[in-house]
C-alpha cells in the first residue's frame, strides 16, 4: 500500500533537509509524484526507515574514522563466516543423523523380515506337534480301550 505524503509534511517526519529529500528522489531512492500542483512523496515504512538511517550517517559522517568502519566490516564479515560454519555443520550432523536413523530402519525391517520367517516355522512345528499329540491320542486310547475290553471279558469269563 503507497501513502504519498506533501513533500514538507514528509521533511518534518523524516528529520531531513527539503534539498535532500529532493536528492533523494533524484536518486531513485524515494518514490515521488506530482498531483494537482503538489510534490508528493511515498511515506512508507521501508522508506522512512531508510531515509532516517541515511540521515544518521550523513550526519555523522564526518565523525566516522575509515579504521573503525573496515574494523566494523571485518567484524562482520567474521561473524558470517562463524554463522555459515555453524550452519554446515549443523547441515552435516543433521545428514549423519538422519543416516543413522535409515541405517536403524533398514536393520529394523531386517529383522522384522527375519522374525516372520521364524514364527511361520514354529507355527508349522506347533502345528506339527499338535497333529502328534492328537495321533498318540488316538493311539492310546485305542489301546487303552482294547486292554479295558480284554480285560472286562477275561473277568467275565472268571465269573
Amino acid at each position: 500500500m503507497v501513502t504519498w505524503i506533501k513533500i514538507d509534511e514528509f521533511v518534518e517526519v523524516s528529520h531531513l533537509s527539503k534539498e535532500k529529500v529532493l536528492e533523494m528522489v533524484a536518486k531513485g531512492e524515494l518514490k515521488s509524484r506530482q498531483e494537482n500542483g503538489e510534490f508528493l512523496i511515498d511515506a512508507n515504512a521501508k522508506a522512512l526507515v531508510h531515509t532516517s538511517n541515511q540521515a544518521v550517517m550523513v550526519e555523522q559522517n564526518e565523525n566516522i574514522d575509515g579504521d573503525f568502519v573496515q574494523k566494523t566490516i571485518g567484524t562482520i564479515l567474521s561473524l558470517h563466516e562463524k554463522v555459515v560454519s555453524s550452519k554446515e555443520e549443523t547441515i552435516s550432523s543433521v545428514k549423519s543423523e538422519n543416516q543413522f536413523l535409515k541405517d536403524a530402519l533398514f536393520n529394523t525391517q531386517e529383522v522384522y523380515e527375519d522374525d516372520k520367517k521364524t514364527i511361520a516355522i514354529l507355527r508349522e512345528q506347533l502345528k506339527a506337534a499338535r497333529d502328534e499329540i492328537e495321533f498318540l491320542k488316538r493311539k492310546y486310547k485305542m489301546m487303552w480301550g482294547k486292554v479295558i475290553q480284554t480285560q472286562a471279558q477275561d473277568s467275565k469269563t472268571e465269573e
